[in-house]
Order: C-alpha cells, then sequence, then structure tokens
C-alpha cells in the first residue's frame, strides 16, 4: 500500500504559511494551522541556546538482545536565519574512534552531511538520497541525526491525548522532501505544558510503523531549555533498538562556525 498523505505545498508556500499561522494552537481552526502552530510553539521553545556540547553514550541491542556500547561527544550550534551545525565524534570503542558526523542543516535548502572516516583519512559526502541508511549501525538514520527544522515539513493536527501521563497533543508532520525522506510521515505526541515531545512513531515509505522514538528524565536547562536526558528508538520491523544517554550538557560555551567547517574534520581530536 502506497502512503496516502495530503498534496504537499511548494516550500515557498509552505514558509507563507508558517510566518502567517495563527500565534498559538488555541487559535488555529483547521487541522493543518493548529498542527503548525504547534510546531512552531515547540520550535521557538527549544530554539535560541546559542550552542551547546554534551557527552552521549550510545546503546544497540540485536533482535537477541546483544548489546555493544559507543560513546560520543556531541557540538551543536545555531546559525540565524540559517539553520543548525552539529558534530558527532566518536570516542568509542576502538573500531570507530575518531569517526566524525558533520552536519549543516537548512531551512529551505537540503542538508549537508559529511563522514570522516579515521582509517582511511578521507571525509566523505552523505548524499541525499542516502539518508534514510543507518548511522553507523544504529536505529538512527542519517536523516534522524540532523536537526529537524521547522520548514523540512507540513503538519497536521490530529488528537489531543494523554501520553505517560502528559496531557499531549499528537500531531502528524510529512516530509517536503518525499524523494530522499526514508519516511512517509511522522507521529509525534507533545506536552500541552511544556511542548515537550514525548514519542514519535515514523512510518516508512508503504506507510507502514517502522520505528518508534521515545523521550525520558526530561531536564530543564539556564531556566528555559527542556532536554530529555534519554532515548530510545526501537525498529518494529527488526526487532533491534537503540539507547541514547546524554550527560554533561552545557550550553553557550563559545562555538564559532569555524568549528564546523568541513576542512577541518581530519584535524579535529
Amino acid at each position: 500500500m502506497r502512503c496516502k498523505v495530503r498534496v504537499l505545498l511548494p516550500l515557498y508556500i509552505t514558509m507563507v504559511v508558517a510566518l502567517t499561522a495563527p500565534a498559538s494552537a488555541g487559535e488555529a481552526t483547521s487541522p493543518e494551522e493548529r498542527g503548525l502552530a504547534i510546531a512552531r510553539e515547540a520550535d521557538r521553545l527549544s530554539s535560541g541556546y546559542g550552542d551547546s556540547t554534551a557527552n552521549l553514550r550510545m546503546v544497540l541491542r540485536n533482535r537477541e538482545g546483544l548489546t555493544s556500547e559507543r560513546e560520543l561527544r556531541i557540538r551543536t550550534l545555531e546559525v540565524e536565519g540559517e539553520g543548525t551545525r552539529s558534530l558527532c565524534i566518536f570516542d568509542t570503542p576502538a573500531d570507530v574512534k575518531g569517526t566524525i558526523l558533520l552536519t549543516h542543516t537548512h531551512k529551505q535548502a537540503d542538508d549537508d552531511q559529511w563522514l570522516f572516516l579515521p582509517a582511511t583519512r578521507r571525509i566523505r559526502r552523505i548524499a541525499a538520497q542516502n539518508k534514510s541508511g543507518s548511522f553507523m549501525g544504529s536505529e538512527f538514520s542519517y536523516e534522524d541525526i540532523a536537526v529537524q527544522e521547522l520548514e523540512k515539513y507540513t503538519y497536521r493536527w490530529l488528537a489531543d491525548e494523554p501520553y505517560d501521563g502528559n496531557d499531549c497533543y499528537v500531531i502528524e508532520r510529512v516530509p517536503v522532501d518525499r524523494v530522499n525522506s526514508g519516511y512517509c510521515r511522522q507521529v509525534a505526541w507533545l506536552d500541552k505544558e511544556h511542548y515537550r515531545t514525548w514519542k514519535v512513531d515514523y512510518y516508512d515509505r508503504k506507510n507502514e510503523l517502522l520505528k518508534t522514538l521515545t523521550f525520558k528524565g526530561y531536564e530543564k536547562h539556564l531556566d528555559r531549555f527542556w532536554r530529555a536526558r534519554q532515548m530510545e528508538m526501537v525498529n518494529h520491523q527488526t526487532g533491534k533498538s537503540t539507547f541514547l544517554t546524554w550527560s554533561n550538557l552545557s550550553f553557550r560555551t563559545g562555538l564559532k562556525e569555524i568549528d564546523f567547517d568541513r576542512h577541518s574534520l581530519t584535524l579535529l581530536r
């Protein structure tokens, strides 16, 4: 069965709608307007941190329950009017140590991603059509690792319902780029109080449930920004999962755009 979704607006129309959308979910009238208003508010509340650094522990579990672990350092920078820059630097185990993923997200254009592999000392560009592939053997794709820019989706409110003790909005987001995205659509649960995401269901191109991402242990930083300490991505079709634990999260550390230059990947440690 093919993915049954509404016809997507051209990107420039989507942006015009975003700029003229209702100020709050309560003022929206149609499911599309309400979904967009919810997404805009969530984006507003999570933005403005400047830059951040963190440590990340990644546990990969296969269908039989066997696990392997990896440790990474994450660096992120907001670029005003453009998008987000991020670095994922692997520290362990030895066979992936020094591997680096650099991502430049864009609000309108395709995101740019480069992977540095220390064994070959070469930088490989991740093509747009390959971004649905697994990121370093995990259940996260390269598409998942990139920050989800607001303009890359169209939105629709589906329902209000509780999840894990939180009164939530349930919204559908559909990728504008249906050719290169690995997903037909995503369904997300955001709490009404702080617009934090608690769960996301990912549907493949056949509109079948592929993966579910859940969030736990939210903590507030700088008296404003909520970040989850734990995330788990479960692949319903393979039985595999990936568990993430965040630590040592710091904001406004002084990172600059030059710190996210692809030509410097071979020099990073």
